[in-house]
């Protein structure tokens, strides 16, 4: 199994660590979209394991915050085996387009968009991306974040595409508010 370097350690953060959050674009929603976002406003803790070569515990703390217009901003960090991560972003409606959206930034040089929908009270964004680990080599990452009243689920995965290898985790956050 391939062991994973700094690198693909924090590639795989943030993969975890919202994939995604930052809308493109002017956001014009329904008021009930508008609502259903700034419901995750507040603190957010987590903790899960990443499962690879080996097991290791994963940290993470989240702050979404009211942004301009009718977006939604977030502030994330997640510690793995010593590495700290840092995203940033925005989600909002995207009228134009009819769904959610959301991109995000991070002190790991990723990037990524995930699209939302809604699906009940729920909002569930989904994030493939194709990116290099620190030997150039190909990872596919993909990842889910199911944002629901009282938690926020986050399942990830990044895979080695030569060697078939991967790095998974599922992170529960409650809301610390």
């Amino acid at each position: 199994m391939t062991m994973p370097g700094p690198l693909t350690r924090a590639l795989a953060l943030a993969g975890l660590l919202f994939s995604a959050f930052a809308a493109a674009g002017p956001a014009m929603a329904a008021p009930a979209d508008i609502a259903l976002l700034k419901s995750y406003i507040g603190e957010w803790r987590g903790r899960g394991i990443m499962i690879g070569a080996t097991q290791e515990p994963v940290t993470c703390r989240l702050s979404l915050t009211q942004g301009n217009q009718d977006k939604v901003n977030y502030n994330g960090h997640c510690t793995l085996a010593g590495n700290n991560l840092s995203v940033a972003g925005t989600m909002a409606y995207i009228d134009a387009n009819k769904r959610y959206e959301a991109v995000m930034t991070s002190n790991a040089t990723f990037t990524g968009v995930a699209i939302g929908q809604k699906r009940g009270q729920n909002l569930i964004f989904n994030l493939r991306e194709r990116e290099k680990d620190e030997a150039g080599k190909d990872l596919n990452i993909t990842a889910q974040i199911q944002l629901s009243k009282a938690a926020i689920e986050v399942a990830f995965e990044v895979i080695y595409v030569e060697s078939g290898d991967n790095l998974r985790a599922e992170v529960p956050f409650s809301r610390q508010d």
